[in-house]
């Protein structure tokens, strides 16, 4: 069976009279990496937000392992387009910022000094290795003043992981970041996945498993092993009611991670791109909701590499 880390059940939000998502429902697995895109103003923040616990759906549940969620929690990990560091911290501080904010309080940190002192060391190992699994290992000493904008989004995602959540959420965390820049941390996503291929094929869990939100449909298909279309240009059935339900998930599919210089897969990377851009973002094409959510087919038949396979 499939490792189910977080699960939409019939999810639906409205803003007064505006319908914005519509009984979305949706399965994200240990050590998938996936991608959601979707046309401006389709409720992609939305969805974030109820996953995150901050604003709950008007009707449905969010799960995570299985557990209806309530509230924000440490199982979920964000980070957002604009970073969020301490300027007065190093790189390496504001990693380890969160452990300890976690393991102890103020109390425990002046009366039991020496023993902080230990847990401190551990804290900012943790997030020495942590920054160097992001490729940040040269700058651990610098403050946020100090490095550039990829720079600080690695720390940040650092940040994020060094809490070991369950599911990192990201919310298109490259779209303020130059084109190169933007390419480098493409290929920090894939070492990550490259990280939970080692794992897995050693029989042990995956320990990355992130949502990623992206409107650049060339970096939802190359940094994911499965892209997700939340859209509200779908057919319904007209039952006199709304004019329209919401937007809902009408396209699911494994993108196998490409190679970027292998021109068989090139050919097949720009069909899919065209094929999402027609499905999920062409107002005039208008597909049934089912006619395009075939991943767990796939995952069925054997299709795609990586993480599909169910996790022993």
């Amino acid at each position: 069976m499939h490792d189910i880390v977080l699960e939409c059940r019939g999810v639906s939000k409205r803003f007064g009279d505006h319908a914005v998502l519509h009984d979305v429902n949706l399965k994200i697995a240990r050590g998938q990496i996936v991608s959601l895109v979707g046309p401006s103003g389709c409720g992609k923040s939305t969805l974030l937000r109820a996953i995150l616990g901050t604003h709950p759906p008007d009707s449905g549940e969010v799960l995570m392992n299985g557990k209806p969620i309530t509230g924000p929690g440490r199982d979920r990990g964000i980070v957002y387009q604009r970073y969020g560091l301490y300027p007065f911290l190093t790189a390496r501080q504001n990693v380890a910022f969160g452990p300890m904010l976690d393991e102890t309080n103020l109390a425990y940190r002046f009366f039991q000094f020496p023993n902080w002192l230990k847990l401190r060391k551990q804290h900012l190992a943790g997030a020495d290795d942590m920054l160097t699994r992001v490729q940040m290992g040269k700058a651990l000493h610098r403050y946020p003043e100090e490095l550039s904008g990829g720079m600080c989004q690695r720390v940040a995602i650092a940040q994020a992981l060094m809490m070991k959540p369950e599911i990192l959420l990201l919310d298109e965390p490259f779209g303020a970041l130059d084109e190169a820049t933007r390419e480098e941390m493409q290929e920090m996503l894939l070492k990550l996945y490259a990280e939970n291929l080692a794992a897995k094929a050693a029989g042990k869990k995956p320990p990355y498993t992130i949502l990623i939100i992206t409107h650049e449909l060339n970096e939802a298909i190359y940094v994911a092993d499965r892209v997700l279309g939340l859209s509200q240009h779908w057919r319904w059935e007209d039952t006199g009611g709304p004019s329209h339900p919401g937007a809902t998930i009408i396209y699911d599919a494994v993108s196998p991670v490409f190679s970027k210089d292998v021109e068989a897969e090139a050919a097949a990377f720009v069909r899919q791109r065209e094929e999402m851009r027609r499905v999920i973002f062409e107002p005039s094409e208008r597909f049934g909701r089912e006619s395009h959510t075939r991943f767990w087919q796939q995952c069925a038949a054997g299709a795609g590499v990586g993480m599909m396979a169910p996790i022993p």
